[in-house]
């Protein structure tokens, strides 16, 4: 494995780890307990979703007051 291969090695691990923990920190939640391991990932993964629906919505918001800030004839 060369150098390059074992950073992306390393930060693929990294991703694991931190992704673990969210399923064990939402596992453990006061709902999370009460359900299957099944049910607890689509949950998350349903709540993961409404976040990036709500990130991208940010985003486009952001991206066009950049675009008319960038028409203006002032700038």
């Amino acid at each position: 494995m060369d150098v390059t291969e074992a950073g992306r090695h390393e930060e693929h691990e990294e991703a694991v780890r931190r992704a673990n923990e969210a399923m064990q920190t939402y596992a453990l939640s006061e709902g999370g307990w009460r359900k299957s391991p099944s049910e607890t990932l689509q949950q998350m993964l349903a709540d993961l979703l409404h976040w990036c629906d709500d990130t991208q919505r940010d985003f486009d918001a952001a991206l066009e007051r950049a675009r008319v800030r960038h028409a203006r004839p002032d700038r």
